[in-house]
């Protein structure tokens, strides 16, 4: 008890003596008070599923109240809109598609910012375009509330078991605060920078997840055109120079690994749809800052085709199936 009372005494001479980084702490303490979660998709439900896990009151919202089921029946508590989110929370993480989705549930009619707190602070796991990221940052400090990107990486393998890996922009006062959270659904949580940087790392890392990709599909369709035996040229380039996660972990040929998409007809995971829109941001970015990305824009190129051609809902690394489907044409 009276290691409590000290406590409490610590932080209120804080306050008195260090006014918003002492606020931050006490937002700290508070760690199980309620947190928002928006965005229940394939990585949003795991990410929400290991909050609870850990022991935080969970407040959810999404546009398909069936995506809420499952929390709900673990304990979370759904409410209609972002706003009424806000309304019970003041933290709260968002799970979005694309661009404009962040936008409206931030800035829309019944969005975030309608009825956030002040102090709140807002955490953005979805992939979008630095330059939105840097509007809601800008939004969310007008309304007294703090936002801060944090996209992930690793998938819906690493986001079940809570192994993501977060890149943080944002203000770096409160970065414990939200590494506090990230650490539920995540092991590695990086600081970059200002708002908009952890966007750029995460970009940066799925142009060349592309490319691997690509490149891991192209060489093993070779190999079995030249009579080897898929498994054993995957071991072969795993203990050679030519090895990537996407040979390694995330292997695009059927057959060759368990529990990756490739063994489930391209199912779950990563879809088509969303790795063309990450690359349409790298171009974007690219064309922005005036830097050449050749593999990064013929990357962007094939997967704007597998969108066009039935793959949009697929795994991104049925690349490997389009490229057969190529060759027989």
């Amino acid at each position: 008890m009276a290691g409590v009372l000290r406590g409490t005494k610590n932080l209120l001479q804080g306050l008195h003596k260090h006014g918003h980084s002492a606020l931050v702490s006490s937002r700290t303490m508070a760690s199980k008070t309620p947190v928002g979660f928006i965005g229940l998709g394939n990585m949003g439900r795991p990410m929400a599923k290991n909050l609870l896990k850990n022991g935080y009151p969970v407040i959810a919202s999404d546009v398909f109240p069936e995506a809420c089921k499952e929390i709900q029946d673990l304990g979370a508590q759904v409410l209609d809109s972002p706003a009424e989110v806000a309304d019970k929370a003041d933290r709260i993480i968002t799970m979005l598609p694309s661009s404009p989705h962040v936008i409206e549930v931030y800035t829309g009619s019944n969005g975030i910012l309608k009825k956030v707190k002040k102090g709140s602070l807002l955490i953005d796991s979805s992939t979008i375009d630095p330059s939105v990221s840097k509007d809601m940052a800008a939004a969310a400090e007008k309304m007294g509330a703090v936002f801060m990107d944090a996209p992930v990486s690793g998938g819906v393998g690493a986001a079940n078991s809570g192994k993501l890996t977060f890149m943080v922009g944002g203000m770096e006062e409160e970065f414990n605060a939200a590494k506090e959270l990230l650490t539920t659904m995540g092991t590695n949580i990086i600081y970059c920078g200002e708002v908009g940087t952890g966007q750029a790392a995460k970009i940066c890392n799925n142009m060349l997840l592309a490319i691997g990709m690509i490149g891991t599909a192209e060489t093993m369709n070779l190999g079995i055109r030249l009579g080897l035996d898929p498994k054993l040229l995957a071991q072969i380039l795993n203990m050679s120079s030519g090895r990537c996660w996407s040979s390694d972990t995330y292997n695009p040929v059927p057959g060759v690994m368990e529990g990756v998409p490739s063994a489930n007809n391209y199912q779950g995971g990563f879809g088509t749809t969303l790795m063309a829109k990450d690359l349409g941001l790298a171009q974007n970015t690219a064309t922005n800052t005036k830097t050449p990305v050749p593999l990064g824009s013929l990357a962007h190129q094939i997967y704007r085709m597998m969108c066009a051609r039935g793959y949009a809902q697929k795994d991104f690394s049925s690349v490997f199936q389009f490229l057969r489907e190529e060759e027989n044409q």
